[in-house]
């Protein structure tokens, strides 16, 4: 059984290391501190792509790209964020500058 992490803390240390790469970052929402879901919006050249958190066959941590494997614009990336936040009120939402698109943050994509 895996351990599991605090959100804030969890977003605490995301932050921190977009910040030690050069990238900003900023929380766009605060969910439940103890026990909300993550939404990471990548902001790059050609728009953004949302990861959110979910779970592999095996139960392991791992990011789905919820706007699919190109980059939207900010109505469609926006319009994704408010339906997670219907389905579940205390998701985190988090943006980065991510020019390359990849999460600043291990992240194992699926």
């Amino acid at each position: 059984m895996d351990a599991k992490v605090k959100a804030h803390i969890w977003v605490s240390m995301a932050i921190r290391m977009s910040d030690m790469a050069g990238r900003p970052a900023a929380v766009l929402r605060k969910g439940d501190p103890d026990s909300g879901g993550l939404i990471c919006v990548l902001e790059g050249r050609e728009g953004q792509m949302v990861l959110a958190q979910a779970r592999d066959m095996e139960g392991r941590p791992a990011w789905v790209r919820g706007t699919g494997p190109a980059p939207v614009g900010r109505e469609e990336a926006d319009a994704y964020i408010q339906r997670q936040v219907k389905r579940d009120p205390d998701v985190w939402v988090i943006e980065f500058e991510a020019p390359d698109y990849l999460p600043p943050f291990e992240a194992r994509l699926i």
